[in-house]
């Protein structure tokens, strides 16, 4: 999820272990060990000058159960050894550490399997990405009130025990949101199939997924051999099924993408997405379909798209290479989440 996000739930990670021992602090070296596997998006671009390979560097080892375990041990000691001195001599063990930083690290990872992206959470044995596409990578409902308990016990003396009271609070509450979210995408799964087999899609898989910063409005695409299907459904529709349908081309035989780039985007987007020819010669538009558009009711909004292009013998992108989001558009948006 957001980088927010995983500050918060770092930061509680932090309070639960030694929160009692150093106060404060164990907030904040929470929240450092919950944004650690993030950096991976400035590693990647340093490791890599092709921004496909950095892009799927992202979300993959640093994201990983065996990168949590080494990172704890590693980050344990290290902050163990440089915290442990002067009247801080003795205050905390090394256990204490490595337990703080193993949560903060494996708890980032978890949460990102129930966004859409996708987490590479047994890399490197297996890259199969885990996403069950259950919450949106932004979603205020889910931060706001964790975030709130986790400021109210910034006030509170180390000695208070209502800070474990108000940590486990943010704790419980975004977490019965989470199972919230896992409940209504069983429901809006069963939506999005009676809509396709309504609208007479013999579809061979489709992925659903809520819009951003809500669980309310959701998107769905649907493949066929040829084709893709895009709708959008609300809690809030009169309608048990999504009645509008927008259908795109695929085009995947536009360029070559048994290429080993072309394969990692292919990959990227679980095979979700389509190709055009842009007006410059040798270059494409390539959309990432798991994602919603901006205006469900044009297909060309989506956010989500990268210009794919062939220089120094390999396939490289400019991500997020359109144009931008008009205000008809958003109000489009926000007119769909109230339903039809």
């Amino acid at each position: 999820m957001d980088s927010l996000t995983q500050i918060v739930l770092g930061a509680a990670c932090g309070e639960i272990i030694l929160g009692k021992k150093i106060g404060n602090k164990a907030l904040l070296f929470g929240a450092i060990g919950g944004t650690i596997s993030d950096l991976d998006v400035f590693i990647g671009r340093f490791l890599y000058s092709n921004e496909i390979q950095a892009m799927v560097f992202h979300r993959g080892f640093m994201h990983s159960i065996l990168f949590s375990i080494l990172g704890a041990f590693l980050f344990g000691r290290i902050t163990y050894k440089l915290y442990n001195s002067g009247k801080r001599l003795g205050t905390t063990i090394q256990k204490d550490w490595i337990w703080l930083f193993f949560l903060a690290l494996f708890t980032h990872p978890i949460l990102d399997c129930f966004t859409p992206y996708g987490t590479q959470l047994f890399a490197p044995f297996s890259h199969y990405r885990i996403a069950f596409n259950n919450i949106s990578v932004v979603d205020p409902l889910y931060t706001l009130p964790f975030l709130i308990c986790i400021m109210v016990v910034l006030f509170l003396k180390r000695t208070n025990p209502k800070r474990l009271k108000w940590t486990k609070a943010g704790i419980y509450i975004s977490s019965a949101y989470m199972i919230f979210t896992i409940g209504n995408k069983l429901y809006m799964d069963a939506v999005f199939e009676k809509s396709f087999k309504k609208a007479g899609i013999k579809y061979q898989r489709f992925s659903a997924q809520p819009t951003i910063l809500n669980n309310i409005l959701w998107y769905a695409v649907a493949e066929t051999k040829d084709k893709y299907h895009l709708t959008f459904y609300s809690l809030f529709d009169k309608s048990k099924t999504a009645n509008k349908i927008i259908t795109v081309d695929k085009q995947h035989s536009l360029i070559d993408m048994t290429d080993k780039n072309l394969k990692k985007l292919a990959w990227f987007s679980n095979g979700y997405y389509n190709v055009y020819k842009k007006e410059k010669v040798g270059t494409y538009k390539y959309t990432d379909l798991r994602y919603p558009m901006i205006n469900p009711n044009d297909a060309n909004t989506s956010l989500f798209n990268f210009t794919v292009f062939f220089e120094n013998n390999e396939w490289d992108i400019l991500p997020f290479e359109g144009d931008s989001p008009t205000k008809e558009d958003f109000a489009k948006f926000t007119e769909r989440f109230w339903g039809i």
